[in-house]
């Protein structure tokens, strides 16, 4: 899964990593959780990629209410294309999340009574990675509400010693593949959702503060001194 992730751009890494032709105002955040406001890269027919402000959680278009969206943070690649939530969003409404890293938490070995201990994941080579992302639309009675969610894989065998899944992260032929508004032929989005190569990532141990959605800053991503192996202790 994705719970957390991190974003600081800068804003000029982000236009030009994403290709972007509009970028609106964002503060940089280090503990993004779920029913955040986030940034979305999307396909704009006519102008090209653009960045959009939307709430992280899913909302299809006919759910009753938004409350739907707490629980449709992520979205498995094995079952997107079946699941009534996400089905639509797959074959019209693609999006990449752009992210400096993103945490995760493995859990203590079996037997221990230790606490869960948070990682974070980032380009290995310090740049921005790009998460595969679905967005609706949802009609509200308080107007139009834009929502979406992380796509998530297997993880690869560097995160398997953390945790079992791990977002879709694509390198820039997966990122037009993505958003090509003419493709809508779930069975040719398949081989995309698929563990990136581990020798894209880098991962360290972080200090426990970040399990806290209220706590913000650099500090939250700075390497725990001490822990330096990902595996079990």
């Amino acid at each position: 899964m994705c719970g957390r992730y991190v974003l600081y751009g800068p804003g000029e890494a982000l236009i030009e990593g994403f290709s972007l032709v509009d970028l609106p105002p964002f503060a940089p955040r280090y503990n993004i959780a779920p029913a955040s406001t986030v940034l979305v890269v999307r396909d704009e027919p006519g102008r090209g990629r653009v960045a959009e402000p939307m709430r992280w959680g899913l909302v299809p278009h006919w759910a009753r209410d938004a409350s739907i969206g707490a629980r449709l943070v992520n979205a498995r690649g094995e079952t997107v294309a079946e699941k009534p939530a996400f089905r639509q969003a797959l074959r019209r409404s693609r999006c990449l999340i752009p992210a400096n890293g993103f945490f995760e938490w493995r859990a203590p070995a079996a037997g221990s009574r230790g606490r869960k201990q948070p990682f974070y994941i980032h380009a290995r080579d310090g740049g921005l990675i790009a998460m595969a992302g679905l967005f609706e639309r949802w009609q509200g009675p308080e107007g139009p509400l834009a929502t979406c969610c992380i796509v998530t894989t297997e993880a690869n065998p560097l995160m398997a010693p953390i945790h079992d899944r791990m977002p879709v992260i694509l390198d820039r032929p997966g990122q037009s593949a993505w958003l090509d508004p003419a493709q809508r032929d779930p069975q040719a989005l398949a081989p995309l959702l698929q563990p990136c190569p581990d020798e894209w990532l880098a991962l360290h141990a972080v200090a426990p503060d970040v399990g806290d959605a209220r706590r913000e800053g650099a500090m939250l991503i700075e390497p725990l001194p001490g822990l330096t192996r990902a595996g079990p202790e």
